[in-house]
């Protein structure tokens, strides 16, 4: 009897081993596929940050999830600079002086630091600034009113650097209408939202269906000629209900037309109980905002959670293998090719996941794909190699059309 417990308890000991032999393994994989490979991230609001809180985000930072050494530790070489206007700007028309100070406040990052990030305004730049060691910081804007009305406008920050543009915000705009708001007063795209589809497509600029309408989403869907992406979107399935996630035949005909949507890790986007929360928490703050209108949306955005939590309890966080559960569903309904990141660092306050708090945490999520069977080569593409060819198909299609002005 004491043999058979001996060799019994000897087996379980080495299948233990085996077991930590095996993670450690898939975490030095993780690590290297990390460190060797293009990490693309396109949604961190590091801008809008640094304009509250003035900071170097070259060096170590106490506040926010994005800075240079948390970033190389977590293997992130492409994180797009969010250029985000909020929406109620527009009616004051400062939303493009409000962009342009972003733009220069990614600028001020390079001028500081052109050692470690440069500006990338193509794919090419991208793998040369990579391969010379670099840090590329493409940019996107997050809210189209900057364009106010102009399309002229769309050359202009074409020439800032701008690659992608979500057209609207948490409100219906000049462009089209928002998920979050209940207004439709275009159903969908207005005209000179049309047109901006179209001018873009000519440009070489992507069209992100982040945030917008779903009416709005199918009519980008039609009339854009270039493929278009979800910058920073989930998958609705696991938050019925909530418009902002895209939904299954939304996933499909994304990649239909050769785009990728690129999963937002805020716990409210993965999960339906954070979705629960959150929705009970934007209600109660818009009371509390209206009790106390000496509070800005900044105010707000940073104060507020902690009242909420003192009376209602903590946001339940997403997991890490909820997140990937976004990753696994939209590869289903599609492929290896439509999904990608955009984890909205920065943007989605205490809301990140367990396990992918900032941007040194990229491998977690590497060594998850890896644990659920995903080899090397397709980890490369929903790392980043899928957005860069997404890039590159609608800067070639720009090629084919009429020369800029």
């Amino acid at each position: 009897m004491m043999q058979k417990l001996l060799i019994a308890a000897i087996c379980a000991f080495a299948i233990s081993a085996c077991d930590r032999s095996e993670t450690a393994d898939t975490g030095a994989l993780a690590q290297r596929i990390a460190k060797e490979g293009i990490v693309v991230d396109t949604h961190i609001d590091v801008p809008y940050r640094l304009e509250a809180r003035p900071d170097n985000v070259s060096a170590a930072t106490e506040s926010g999830d994005f800075d240079y050494p948390r970033a190389v530790e977590g293997g992130l070489n492409v994180p797009f600079m969010s250029i985000y206007t909020p929406a109620s700007l527009e009616a004051t028309g400062r939303s493009r002086d409000v962009a342009d100070g972003l733009i220069d406040i990614v600028e001020g990052i390079v001028e500081q630091s052109p050692d470690k990030f440069a500006i990338a305004r193509s794919p090419a730049d991208v793998r040369e600034q990579f391969a010379a060691g670099l840090m590329s910081l493409p940019m996107g804007m997050e809210n189209g009113s900057p364009l106010e009305g102009d399309l002229a406008n769309l050359q202009y920050f074409y020439d800032r650097g701008i690659r992608y543009i979500t057209l609207t915000h948490s409100s219906s705009n000049h462009l089209a209408d928002s998920s979050y708001d209940e207004r439709r007063q275009w159903n969908g795209l207005s005209d000179f939202g049309a047109e901006v589809v179209a001018e873009m497509n000519r440009l070489g600029i992507m069209v992100d269906v982040s945030h917008v309408s779903d009416d709005a989403f199918w009519q980008i869907i039609e009339l854009s000629k270039a493929p278009v992406i979800a910058s920073h979107s989930s998958a609705r399935h696991f938050t019925p209900n909530f418009e902002r996630n895209m939904s299954d035949d939304m996933i499909r005909a994304l990649a239909s037309k050769g785009g990728v949507v690129q999963i937002n890790f805020g716990s409210s986007f993965i999960t339906a109980a954070a979705r629960e929360y959150m929705t009970a928490r934007t209600e109660a703050g818009k009371a509390y905002a209206a009790q106390h209108p000496e509070l800005s949306e900044r105010d707000m955005y940073r104060l507020y959670p902690a009242i909420f939590e003192a009376e209602h309890g903590k946001l339940p966080f997403a997991t890490l293998d909820d997140v990937l559960d976004h990753i696994d569903h939209v590869v289903k309904l599609t492929s290896i090719e439509n999904v990608g990141i955009g984890s909205d660092f920065d943007g989605v306050g205490d809301s990140l996941p367990v396990g992918l708090k900032d941007v040194s945490a990229y491998p977690n999520l590497i060594k998850g794909l890896l644990d659920r069977g995903y080899s090397e080569a397709d980890i490369r593409k929903i790392l980043g190699e899928n957005l860069l060819r997404v890039w590159q198909a609608v800067a070639d299609y720009a090629a084919t059309t009429s020369s800029r002005t």
